[in-house]
């Protein structure tokens, strides 16, 4: 990820257009603050971390929309969302995760589908690197919550819905590539 740290906010969401790793350097930068943010607005720790999911999804799907105020920087943008998705929180007492659904990140098959689905999946998680297969695992498959995938991969919650984030987006993108 060096090769993004001397690039601005809008560069880097530019480049999310044909590189989604520069999307998860602009995500490295902010999601710690995001959570801060949302703790501020007095979501509560646990939550916090799917405030800053969600907000990271809409961000993802309207990251085409984003306009560069001129100075490079996307967090007044991020802090927007994150503001307008706190006060969701607020109003129904959860977080609301459709953009999250959007994206059809959920690869679990249903119980019922052709043993074919469910090894296709199986073959793609295995293409994974190990440390996003086993948190996608965890968190799809087993249904533990992300501190839960933490403590049994050794890192933070934070950590381990990124991992679970990216590794989706990666088994989305095999599972995609596999259809055509």
């Amino acid at each position: 990820m060096d090769q993004y740290a001397s690039r601005t906010d809008a560069d880097l969401l530019d480049a999310a257009r044909r590189d989604p790793d520069a999307f998860v350097a602009l995500y490295d930068r902010y999601a710690h603050a995001a959570a801060r943010w949302a703790m501020r607005a007095g979501v509560p720790a646990p939550d916090a971390v799917d405030v800053v999911a969600e907000l990271f999804a809409q961000a993802w799907r309207s990251r085409r929309r984003y306009r560069d105020p001129g100075d490079g920087s996307a967090g007044a943008w991020l802090y927007a969302i994150c503001r307008h998705i706190a006060a969701h929180y607020h109003r129904r007492g959860r977080v609301d995760d459709a953009a999250r659904r959007r994206l059809e990140l959920d690869v679990r098959p249903p119980p019922d589908a052709p043993l074919d689905d469910r090894l296709r999946i199986d073959d793609a998680l295995a293409a994974l690197p190990p440390e996003r297969a086993d948190a996608v695992r965890l968190r799809v498959i087993d249904e533990l919550d992300y501190e839960e995938i933490g403590d049994r991969l050794s890192c933070t919650p934070v950590t381990a819905r990124k991992r679970v984030s990216l590794g989706l987006r990666q088994l989305r993108g095999i599972l995609d590539k596999e259809a055509s």
